[in-house]
């Protein structure tokens, strides 16, 4: 390793060594399970079916050395990525960034098994084969290094990884070979299972050439190559992004900005309960008349009206709450697209990002609502009926994206519930009328609202117009978002300019206004 890489594992180290719970783990986790649990543990083997007795003893040695490798590498991977995308800006090859990472992680291993080993020692001492206890303390730690790594680069909250790491390594050791029968087949997708088997030398009767031994070092080497992909790749978000690289960090950024607005959230849950549970909790016990289209011939048909109201009220949960999410999005993000795009974020790639999120949001507003329909309300052709209420969503949410500019946050939000419900709720709704009136047929919820009735009521798809005139309006609508959205992010180029205009290039004289 050169210099540079040294110097970076020496402060990684350091850093290691600052961190509370690394010490506490390193001090206490050999002490519990070496030296003080193990013998509780080889007799509640016993009675599990295990083999208990020394066999136990020595398996608690990997079982500390894999916990503390864990912790530590979680906390190095957690704490280390700002400072690590410093680096690579400051001009850190990620290549130097990543051995030097993965380095560190090595030492954790060689650290966490001189601890628990050293507990052994104390303990029972190593038995008859060291060189087993040893290189299976090893194998331990390195695997259980890449678990830390994972959880690391997956789980933000130091509680929440704690957690999922100590989740893992319980399943793995309370189900592993020595605690149980060593032959179940379930137990062998177990991380350390052989590594167990081997390191106890417990013949486990799996078939195959390279055996336990194998298997183990396998694991091991797989693991080792899983935390320096990890490394990798948690480093690489630090480099220059490309459109690509753009187009996932807008879809990131809005979507958390979606996640952000807890008043959706309880909207997900509300509006489909009161749209769809109390209007059939409330439905007359009576028959009503409504105009189907079947085999290409329209007709009147009569159906009950408990068994279909809350198929027809679900378009108008589902528009809304579309409406809300394409408002929300626009509205939330319209200050940071300026702010983007004058940091030089290309309108491509943004406005694909905030499409797909608007999309997204469609989309859970559909889910959320169709979970609760489906509780009450059984279509004709679930398929088709899942497919129009998908338009529905798509075609609000994008109205709900051109809403938000005309009439602001508190406005967007009367008009997110108002539109839905005169539009589908009264005009398009077969509740009301047989047919929709021929001047609603311009409304953007007679296509998709026509498919759905079909879907919901009859047997056989005979909307294709209705269809395409579904499609034409989600078309029509993802233009408009577009022209809009030029608008909207037009002042940042306008800035960027007049800066360009008031700062003149290195070694240039600049430009006279």
């Amino acid at each position: 390793m050169t210099s540079t890489t040294v110097l970076l594992v020496r402060r990684f180290l350091t850093e290691a060594a600052r961190t509370p719970v690394n010490v506490l783990t390193l001090v206490l986790v050999p002490v519990v399970f070496v030296v003080v649990a193990a013998e509780p543990l080889a007799d509640a083997a016993e009675l599990l079916g295990g083999p208990g007795g020394p066999a136990v003893q020595t398996a608690t040695a990997g079982w500390a050395a894999g916990f503390i490798a864990a912790i530590g590498m979680y906390f190095q991977i957690r704490e280390a990525r700002a400072a690590d995308r410093r680096l690579v800006r400051a001009g850190l090859a990620p290549a130097r960034l990543v051995t030097a990472r993965t380095a560190t992680g090595l030492a954790l291993v060689l650290v966490a098994s001189a601890a628990a080993l050293t507990a052994l020692a104390a303990r029972t001492g190593w038995g008859d084969e060291p060189e087993r206890v040893l290189s299976g303390t090893l194998m331990y730690a390195v695997i259980y290094l890449a678990i830390g790594t994972l959880v690391g680069a997956l789980v933000a909250r130091p509680v929440n990884g704690t957690v999922l790491i100590l989740f893992v390594w319980i399943l793995d050791v309370f189900l592993g070979p020595v605690l149980g029968a060593a032959d179940r087949p379930a137990t062998r997708i177990l991380p350390t299972h052989f590594v167990t088997l081997w390191m106890v030398d417990l013949p486990s009767g799996h078939g195959g050439r390279i055996g336990d031994l194998g298997r183990a070092l396998l694991w091991a080497a797989a693991a080792l190559a899983t935390a320096w992909a990890t490394v990798t790749a948690t480093s690489r978000t630090a480099r220059r992004r490309g459109k690509s690289g753009q187009l996932a960090t807008g879809i990131r950024m809005g979507l958390r900005e979606v996640a952000r607005n807890r008043v959706l959230w309880v909207l997900l849950i509300a509006v489909p309960v009161v749209f769809v549970l109390l209007a059939v909790a409330t439905t007359p016990d009576e028959p009503t008349t409504i105009s189907v289209r079947e085999n290409g011939r329209t007709m009147m048909k009569e159906f009950w009206l408990p068994d279909v109201h809350g198929g027809t009220m679900a378009p108008i949960a589902i528009a809304s709450l579309a409406t809300l999410a394409g408002l929300f999005t626009l509205l939330d993000a319209r200050t940071g697209d300026r702010r983007l795009a004058l940091a030089g974020f290309r309108p491509l790639p943004l406005l694909t990002s905030r499409l797909i999120v608007i999309a997204l949001g469609a989309l859970v507003a559909t889910t959320a609502s169709l979970a609760v329909t489906a509780t009450v309300f059984d279509a004709r052709q679930w398929g088709w009926y899942v497919a129009a209420s998908a338009l529905i969503a798509l075609t609000y949410a994008l109205v709900g994206v051109l809403v938000g500019p005309l009439f602001g946050r508190v406005g967007g939000v009367l008009i997110a519930f108002l539109l839905p419900f005169v539009d589908l709720g009264i005009e398009q709704s077969p509740m009301l009328r047989p047919a929709p009136p021929g001047w609603a047929h311009a409304l953007p919820g007679y296509g998709p609202g026509r498919v759905l009735t079909d879907a919901a009521l009859t047997p056989g798809f005979d909307e294709t117009g209705s269809l395409l005139i579904a499609l034409a309006w989600l078309a029509g609508l993802v233009l408009a978002v577009t022209l809009l959205f030029r608008s909207t992010v037009r002042p940042a180029g306008a800035a960027r300019r007049a800066m360009g205009t008031l700062v003149p290039p290195a070694g240039g004289r600049g430009t006279r206004t």
